[in-house]
């Protein structure tokens, strides 16, 4: 049992990692390394702060999140899912703001993991998670549009109709050499891959159109002269100063972090499984996600979580072991120490470019499209969650997804309780008798139940025990079939046992489990019903009636 809270990093080592292995993972860890350093810069200035933040995220919270995951080959670090998040906080709360919902999240997430909701969050609908994602992926495309036109805006509303008007107001401003490098980058990030598998495009893209905008004295907007200089040192770690107004004003967006942070982890770490063969450990993968994030806000920078697509890469790569995402984040700290004067002069349309290549992949259109021609309740959990994360927020739409989905589920669960009335379906009633060399006396009535008993299904439950027939002076529950009985499926089958009592039938309960037998005395069943009413099988239930 305690190993569900054991890194998978010290499970390996205390098994022994061939040194071939650590080859394998050093090197791919260099390369996720520098995969990953465009992303750390572009999502950081794309969710409203400045670019080292997202260095900073990347190597903070990706050392954590390998030496202290469940997972082998996750990398974590900033992604996109949180752009949209960690825009509305800053517009509202400013960077404290973000760093103290930050800060409170990671403890969220550690509680989620400690209470092993790692179990649970699996259960959440695929439907939701394709709808918020393909919605963040809008999002995303939507913020992008400024740099990746150049248009000179200097503030972009974070409504998605405001922010599209106010495009549509500034097009005879477009800058040419802003959209030419923005649309090289695209098709390089894109179609150098197929020729060239070491080196990734985005950095190809990176470094070719800084030269030509650095050499050519290109005019369009780079990190420098939009945030000034990047720091190459870390910060000391500090938490802005709060009070319990703050605490509770930040506890909604907190929240959204913590359950968006732990969705996208595990959804992350069950695609890596699938692609080496592996079981990732949910819950410790939950509560390292959780210290990565309060560290991140620590040291000033933002929500993270596991990236699936450098995650992927690491795997393809020859990624297999936690190394790989420690090599990674020390690739991203050298560069931040050398490197940072150098990375102030990357143009914003090339990064505009490569987050829009982000959307494309996010967008899961694919699958958008598949889940619209199937069953219209999953088609309703998804337009509605997509639709609220374009138009209000994605707190919002997390919100009313799950809510929708337990609906959902509950109206599925409840149609999938059958109660049938055994007497009055002759062929099955002839085949059970046959089978079981049952015979049912005059004046007794047989019902089956099955699936769970629970209270989306006791309605249906109460509703077809109202109609049996006058002569009935027995009736028998046959429950061998139901798994579990909650709270109000055990009040409705005491209202039902005390009318039919009213009404002078006898109510025997039959095929009981020893485990439901033992609910029946805590939930107040034999205050209703003797004991001796409450049997095991059909045959005994019979002879009672002798």
């Amino acid at each position: 049992m305690m190993d569900d809270f054991t890194p998978k990093l010290f499970s390996l080592i205390r098994a022994g990692i061939p040194r071939k292995t650590i080859l394998k993972d050093v090197m791919s860890g260099v390369i996720v390394g520098i995969v990953a350093l465009p992303l750390a810069i572009a999502f950081a200035i794309a969710s409203g702060v400045s670019p080292e933040k997202g260095l900073l995220t990347a190597i903070v919270a990706g050392i954590i999140i390998s030496v202290f995951g469940g997972s082998r080959v996750q990398i974590g670090g900033p992604t996109g899912a949180f752009i949209v998040i960690v825009y509305g906080i800053v517009q509202t709360h400013g960077v404290d703001g973000l760093i103290i919902a930050t800060f409170m999240a990671g403890f969220i997430m550690i509680a989620f993991g400690l209470a092993r909701f790692g179990n649970f969050l699996k259960f959440i609908p695929y439907s939701l998670i394709v709808g918020f994602t393909s919605g963040i992926a809008l999002i995303i495309f939507s913020s992008q549009i400024k740099d990746f036109l150049g248009l000179p805006i200097s503030d972009v509303p974070a409504d998605f109709f405001a922010k599209w008007s106010l495009y549509v107001t500034h097009l005879d401003q477009v800058n040419i050499y802003a959209v030419l490098i923005a649309v090289a980058t695209v098709l390089i990030t894109i179609y150098l891959q197929k020729f060239i598998k070491l080196i990734p495009g985005s950095i190809v893209a990176i470094v070719l159109t800084t030269l030509f905008v650095h050499f050519f004295d290109i005019p369009v907007e780079t990190i420098y002269s939009q945030f000034g200089e990047i720091p190459n040192a870390l910060s000391m770690p500090r938490l802005p100063a709060m009070d319990f107004e703050t605490v509770k004003s930040l506890l909604q967006p907190a929240f959204a972090i913590a359950l968006l942070g732990s969705i996208e982890s595990l959804l992350s770490a069950v695609v890596a499984d699938s692609m080496i063969g592996g079981k990732h450990r949910s819950n410790v993968e939950l509560v390292a996600q959780g210290a990565a994030n309060t560290a991140s806000a620590l040291f000033g920078g933002i929500p993270a979580t596991g990236a699936i697509a450098r995650t992927a890469t690491n795997i393809n790569n020859g990624g297999r072991t936690p190394i790989a995402g420690i090599v990674h984040a020390v690739i991203l700290l050298l560069v931040m120490l050398l490197f940072a004067p150098l990375a102030k002069l990357i143009p914003l349309a090339c990064l505009a470019g490569i987050l829009v290549v982000v959307a494309y992949h996010m967008s899961e259109w694919r699958q958008f499209r598949s889940i619209l021609k199937g069953d219209k309740l999953d088609v309703i959990i998804l337009l509605t969650t997509f639709f609220l994360t374009v138009i209000f927020d994605l707190v919002i739409a997390i919100q009313v997804g799950i809510v929708l989905s337990s609906f959902m589920f509950m109206n599925r669960m409840s149609q999938s309780v059958q109660v049938n009335n055994i007497n009055l379906d002759q062929e099955r009633m002839e085949r059970l008798f046959d089978e079981e060399n049952l015979e049912l006396p005059e004046g007794v009535v047989l019902y089956e139940i099955n699936g769970p008993l629970f209270f989306g299904a006791a309605r249906q439950f109460q509703h077809t025990l109202t109609s049996i027939p006058s002569s009935a002076r027995v009736i028998i529950l046959r429950m061998r079939y139901i798994p579990l009985i909650d709270a109000t499926g055990y009040q409705t089958l005491k209202e039902i046992i005390s009318n039919f009592h009213k009404q002078k039938i006898q109510v025997i309960l039959s095929g009981v489990r020893d485990e439901l037998a033992n609910d029946f005395a805590r939930h107040g069943i034999y205050e209703v019903l003797d004991r001796q009413w409450v049997v095991k099988d059909i045959k005994q239930a019979l002879r009672l009636l002798q």
